[in-house]
């Protein structure tokens, strides 16, 4: 039924850059904010970026702001999170995940506000 699928991690050297993207399908992704979070080992997952059902407002973890990019084309029903300037400290799974905003254009940056969930891409920064 409902289905987000992260596809593009990988490996990657320090100052690099990738670009994460999730397939959905199974509900009117239009009305949905979409957002990343992401889980190091041993961390609790953590929000990374947001955007909002028109494309128009986007939101930052101040740990990626001016580093990442998050996108989405309506149209075809994606969302990609373009990472540049990679750190170590951004290796991670990074999961994929929808909001519903039908009667509301408001972003949130907690886990917990979401409704459905990918299951994650690695990406792994080395040195």
């Amino acid at each position: 039924q409902v289905q987000l699928v992260e596809s593009g991690g990988g490996l990657v050297q320090a100052g690099g850059s990738l670009r994460v993207s999730c397939a959905t399908s199974g509900f009117t992704f239009s009305f949905y904010s979409m957002a990343w979070f992401r889980q190091a080992p041993g961390k609790e997952r953590e929000f990374v970026a947001t955007i909002s059902k028109d494309g128009r407002d986007t939101r930052y973890a101040d740990s990626v702001k001016g580093r990442f990019t998050i996108s989405r084309d309506n149209a075809k029903n994606t969302v990609h999170l373009q990472m540049n300037s990679l750190k170590f400290e951004d290796t991670a799974v990074y999961y994929c995940a929808a909001k519903s905003a039908l009667l509301t254009f408001a972003l949130s940056l907690r886990n917990t506000d979401y409704d459905y969930w990918g299951q994650g891409t690695q990406v792994t920064v080395s040195s």
